[in-house]
């Protein structure tokens, strides 16, 4: 691959973490409940607020995770064992990631306030979690196939 392609993909991967880092910050302010709210009451009145930045951290691991792969991709390291674990952290985070979205979509389903209709949320937490499966899925299939690989070119170092 190209330098110029993955130093893209870099570029694109830390847009979409300063992207998804400013909807966390910006979105509690506007929101229907908290538009009309105090700094302190938006983060420290709303548990469920504390639980998404919590659960956030595994979505940043992970691009955290992608951004190093490229990096070996570029300096020609992709069959590497760095590799495969970038590839495997990739792989648990999306599986935690789904868990955790599962999790907030039973907490609202079960605690949401009597005027709130939870369907909308539900319906993200699912198209969400369906999205981290996919990418978990992906990120094994790489994974083993990698591995494989780097097992085959150990072997082939050591008979040489």
């Amino acid at each position: 691959m190209k330098k110029s392609s993955t130093i893209f993909l870099q570029v694109v991967i830390v847009l979409i973490g300063i992207g998804v880092l400013a909807l966390l910050l910006w979105e509690p302010h506007v929101e229907g409940r908290n538009a009309h709210v105090t700094f302190f009451e938006v983060y420290f009145h709303d548990p469920f607020l504390a639980y998404v930045y919590i659960a956030s951290i595994s979505f940043f691991m992970a691009l955290f995770q992608a951004f190093k792969l490229l990096d070996y991709i570029r300096q020609n390291k992709v069959f590497s064992q760095p590799a495969v674990n970038a590839l495997r952290t990739i792989k648990y985070c999306a599986i935690i990631q789904s868990i955790l979205i599962v999790m907030a979509a039973l907490y609202i389903r079960m605690f949401h306030a009597a005027e709130d209709d939870p369907a909308g949320f539900i319906a993200l937490c699912v198209v969400a979690t369906f999205i981290s499966i996919v990418i978990a899925t992906a990120a094994a299939v790489f994974e083993r196939t990698l591995q494989k690989a780097v097992d085959i070119k150990s072997e082939n170092d050591l008979t040489v």
